[in-house]
């Protein structure tokens, strides 16, 4: 697939979609990788304790896989020139009905619209929109990306 080109978009136009489910494993293994073991992203008790409904999301967690669909739409990480987010209310992830911690139980979903062109520079700046249960979790979620 090619990469989009900045003359074939408008303003408005919704460019890509992506729902994508999260599970307590995943923020056990995101903690691993991100070296982040704050217990409200893996405890319930602890979580709790702290004011919170439960366990939540990672906010780096949240925003890298909503510009997923970004990436995925211009196929190529590297054409991301900007990417800013305002952290708006967490992504509650209850624990699995069956007990396997990689039962996913939250979805993010996500849309992405053309926010802004610049044809000269052949940038576009996608604005996102980032829900879990109907609530948003994003503000001012945007990405300029290289066409």
């Amino acid at each position: 697939m090619s990469a989009p080109q900045v003359t074939d978009l408008s303003v408005g136009d919704e460019v890509a979609s992506a729902e994508y489910p999260v599970s307590r494993g995943d923020l056990v293994r995101y903690a691993g990788a991100s070296g982040d073991f704050n217990p409200i992203h893996w405890n319930e008790r602890f979580a709790r304790e702290v004011g919170l409904d439960g366990v939540i999301a990672h906010g780096m967690f949240t925003m890298g896989a909503v510009v997923g669909v970004v990436v995925d739409w211009v196929g190529d990480p590297g054409r991301v020139r900007d990417y800013q987010v305002r952290f708006t209310r967490p992504v509650p992830v209850p624990d699995a009905a069956s007990g396997s911690p990689d039962e996913a139980t939250a979805v993010i979903a996500v849309t992405a619209a053309v926010g802004a062109l610049d044809v000269d520079a052949g940038t576009a700046r996608i604005d996102l929109t980032a829900t879990t249960g109907g609530k948003t979790v994003l503000g001012k979620a945007q990405a300029v990306v290289a066409l």
